[in-house]
């Protein structure tokens, strides 16, 4: 027997070969994906497919090129996309303002998703050494053994008391050094906030953002809203980032909505 919900489903479709349709909207993620700078925003009214077509960015971001050849863009995608890791995590209305999202993603422990799962050792592993000529009081080192000349230093991605936001900052900069570069060897960390729209107060968001922003750290912020501004208030500090990642999902066209019924095979892998 097939099962209805298997397709026909309000949930959100995280299996690209259950995905249909939108094939702008996946051609302007290959460009976006493939920027070395830039913010994917996604927007639109509620219940058209914002996070499903977000958990097809991840699984681009990964290396998962299937929604790219169902849509038929293969042609249009490079011969080395642009691979990330990702976080992905869904806000909800608890949450009041930047500083308690930042909170929520350095304690987020779900093990595909987290970005605690990606710091080593939840932050607390010595994850960079480093040989010091001279003592120097200044640095900001943990110091393993105090003596003369030579000695062994090692920097942690620590934890920084009541100071999320530099733990945060600490902990990109270790997750690009040491899970980026060199034990995945990706070319960057795609972190994805989905429902952003629910946080009450966004102020800081666009700032942090473009701080943080670089060819090795890329975000996309997904919610509700008739525009991306209305999603990221202080907007003026994302603009430039803007260029080649502005998503706008608008209801599904009549012909794209007939594909959900023309595509057997979802149903028959997932029964």
């Amino acid at each position: 027997m097939i099962n209805p919900e298997i397709g026909f489903t309000s949930d959100v479709i995280k299996n690209p070969d259950r995905f249909v349709g939108r094939t702008d909207l996946i051609r302007n993620c290959i460009r976006a994906l493939n920027a070395p700078l830039g913010l994917i925003g996604i927007y639109g009214k509620r219940g058209v497919g914002k996070s499903s077509l977000a958990r097809q960015i991840q699984q681009i971001a990964v290396g998962n090129l299937v929604t790219i050849k169902n849509s038929g863009l293969d042609h249009e995608a490079p011969k080395s996309m642009r691979k990330y890791i990702t976080v992905y995590y869904q806000c909800d209305s608890m949450i009041s303002n930047v500083e308690d999202l930042i909170r929520r993603l350095l304690n987020d422990q779900n093990e595909e998703d987290g970005l605690l799962r990606l710091v080593p050792n939840d932050g607390k592993e010595i994850v960079e050494f480093q040989r010091s000529d001279e003592i120097n009081g200044g640095v900001d080192l943990k110091v393993l053994s105090w003596g003369a000349k030579g000695v062994d230093t090692s920097k942690y991605a620590k934890v920084v008391e009541n100071d999320n936001i530099q733990t945060f900052r600490n902990f990109l900069s270790a997750i690009v050094t040491h899970q980026v570069k060199k034990k995945m060897k990706r070319e960057g960390l795609l972190i994805i906030i989905d429902e952003f729209d629910v946080v009450k107060d966004k102020v800081g968001m666009g700032s942090l953002i473009k701080s943080l922003s670089s060819d090795e750290v890329k975000f996309a912020v997904c919610g509700i809203g008739d525009d991306l501004f209305e999603l990221v208030e202080d907007h003026g500090s994302v603009e430039r980032l803007l260029e080649e990642g502005t998503l706008h999902v608008t209801p599904m066209p009549v012909n794209e909505s007939e594909e959900i019924i023309k595509k057997p095979r979802g149903f028959l892998k997932e029964t």
